[in-house]
């Protein structure tokens, strides 16, 4: 189908790119890669919009179709030069993404008030990453009379992936097409918009810009790999910095901040360029990289992995030329602030293998330091060109750690440090033993999409699993989203599993749930962060549902389906989808939860719901 010769030309064409020193042509990467589809007359085969209507677009819209939206799927090995040469030759300068008067406050200017333990800042309401909210505001007998009280809507998305902050009654948020929102937790409506560079899917962090805390700053990254700092009480921009210079490199994890510093975690899209064969693989090295909050000033940055060399060419195609490389840092640090440590957790390596691939790293506060390292899967070698078939030579399972590490310090003096992995194992790790191995338990089969995919959570008794095993299937029904000759398969994958914090064992198991045979795309896949409250458990699912089940034994409290069409408080066309990363929010009474996730066969969605207590 077009789609699939589209993803033929454009390796093609990326060869073509890679060979030249100058810089990409948009126009002769459109006529090799864009044309077949958007040149077409429209077909049942070819729903692709025309060229003439590309060229009334904006240079900016363009290039967030092609990072998170309908065309990220054929555009992924593009660079971020080729993406932007091709946006260039098409769009119009400027920018499509103001919201409507309408959709404002009354009230513009963000006030906030003294932090509270009821707020949810960054990934997880404290720095240990439990995932825990101590003072929900709801309980667990509310939880049945949970409704939806407003949606917001991401204008032009195809993704909601990013997890809000909530301090009081302010609301802050990213979106897939870079905008950032502070919002009014309790009604939606917009108190400022700021729009980046890139796709947002890290969490908000808010810190103080000043001893007094009178002033505050929201801190994010992008997919573009730069990092913001904006005034949180007006969204204006601080500062920016970039991290790490590699041109795949991209923020994932949400930042953490402690005594005026913040700590930004750094991944890359360098995984996938081994699907041009040209690419010389790889040169990304995962890092932590210390600011200080007030004015961006670099202190440290810690590598994961040594200094990449020149090999020699290891498989037939010669695209595996350059390492080692990888272990990314795809989420949130841990602190441990009795240690002054902060806990990282990596991905695979994409070439080489090194020690602190597919590992907990404990990184010194003060000068990012290796303080020391606890390798759970040696020899995870893995690029997406390994799956090119025979001879691609890569040993590993992209067995990635792409959940925050948890600590736990229970009442009599026990720590452990919790890890999930895509691997499906979630170990029970001993901190004041460098990391030694108290415990491990299997509760998923594991894979590429398998495993604890983006985080834990523990409420000082039990951590809870929730597992994706994403399987898929043979299908006729391709779209721009997922061009793939495989869909997700509404039979496989899926369940919550309950462990005792100290030993491992597992308290219950919550089967995932069927899917309806009328739904087209379904999976009960739970690759979502999952979020606990005292006496439950929140996690969401690929067939868009999220649910909350109880503490004690696993029994199912509340059932939404987000998959299906919302009216929106901003007036953009809403629609839920796929529950993936972002796990639910809980925070003054209310549930937060953004849906949509179009990747790995999932169903688009472009909203942020909030649910309260029926009144």
């Amino acid at each position: 189908m077009a789609f699939m010769r589209g993803a033929l030309a454009l390796l093609a064409i990326a060869v073509a790119a890679r060979a030249s020193a100058a810089a990409p042509s948009g126009e002769a990467i459109f006529a090799a890669r864009c044309a077949s589809c958007h040149d077409a007359p429209p077909s049942a085969d070819n729903r692709a919009p025309p060229k003439a209507v590309l060229k009334q677009m904006s240079v900016a819209r363009i290039v967030r179709t092609m990072d998170f939206g309908a065309m990220m799927s054929l555009t992924y090995m593009l660079d971020r030069a080729e993406r932007e040469a091709v946006a260039a030759y098409l769009g119009v300068p400027g920018e499509d993404r103001a919201p409507p008067p309408s959709a404002y406050c009354a009230e513009r200017t963000v006030t906030l008030a003294k932090t509270s333990a009821a707020d949810w800042n960054g990934w997880s309401p404290a720095p240990t990453n439990t995932r825990y909210q101590a003072r929900p505001g709801l309980s667990v007998a509310t939880l049945g009379r949970l409704q939806l009280k407003w949606a917001f809507g991401f204008a032009g998305d195809v993704n909601a992936f990013a997890p809000p902050a909530v301090l009081g009654a302010n609301l802050f948020v990213g979106s897939a097409g870079g905008s950032i929102y502070a919002l009014d937790a309790r009604s939606g409506c917009i108190r400022w918009h700021y729009q980046a560079d890139g796709p947002v899917r890290t969490a908000m962090l808010v810190a103080p810009l000043d001893a007094g805390g009178a002033r505050h700053a929201v801190l994010f990254g992008d997919q573009a790999g730069r990092f913001y700092a904006l005034a949180a009480e007006t969204g204006a921009l601080l500062w920016r910095a970039r991290p790490d210079e590699h041109e795949a490199a991209k923020l994932t994890g949400a930042p953490l901040a402690r005594d005026g510093i913040v700590y930004v975690p750094v991944a890359s899209w360098e995984e996938s360029r081994p699907l041009n064969p040209a690419y010389e693989c790889c040169t990304f090295r995962g890092s932590v990289v210390a600011y200080r909050v007030e004015d961006g000033t670099k202190i440290w940055q810690s590598f994961l992995v040594a200094e990449t060399t020149k090999r020699g060419p290891t498989d037939p195609q010669g695209s595996r030329q350059r390492g080692p490389s990888g272990a990314g840092t795809w989420s949130a640090p841990t602190l441990d602030a009795a240690r002054g440590l902060l806990y990282v957790t990596t991905g695979n390596n994409y070439t080489g293998q090194t020690a602190m691939s597919d590992a907990v790293v404990a990184l010194k506060i003060a000068d990012g330091a290796v303080a020391w390292s606890k390798q759970l899967t040696p020899g995870d070698e893995f690029n997406l060109s390994c799956n090119r078939g025979a001879g691609s030579g890569c040993p590993g399972m992209d067995y990635d750690i792409g959940a925050s590490a948890v600590l736990e310090r229970l009442p009599d003096g026990v720590e452990r440090l919790l890890v999930g992995q895509k691997s499906g194992v979630v170990y029970g790790l001993d901190p004041a033993r460098r990391g030694e191995l108290v415990w491990q338990a299997r509760v998923g089969k594991g894979g590429i999409n398998g495993g604890i995919v983006w985080g834990l959570a523990s409420d000082g008794r039990n951590v809870y699993a929730a597992v994706s095993d994403l399987a898929r299937r043979a299908r006729t029904d391709a779209t721009a989203f997922d061009w793939r000759p495989t869909g997700v398969d509404p039979s496989s994958g899926g369940g919550l599993t309950a462990l005792d914090i100290r030993t491992g064992e597992k308290a219950w198991f919550a089967p995932p749930a069927p899917c309806p045979p009328t739904r087209s795309v379904c999976s009960p896949a739970q690759p979502a962060a999952v979020t606990a409250i005292p006496g439950a458990v929140l996690s969401g699912a690929v067939d868009g549902h999220l649910r909350a089940f109880a503490a004690a034994d696993g029994k199912l409290l509340w059932d939404f389906d987000t998959a299906r069409e919302f009216t929106t408080v901003n007036g953009v066309p809403g629609r839920g989808g796929s529950l993936d990363g972002a796990g639910p929010v809980v925070a003054g009474g209310m549930v937060y939860a953004t849906s949509g996730y179009s990747r790995n066969g999932g169903m688009a969605g472009n909203v942020l719901l909030a649910f309260g207590e029926q009144e």
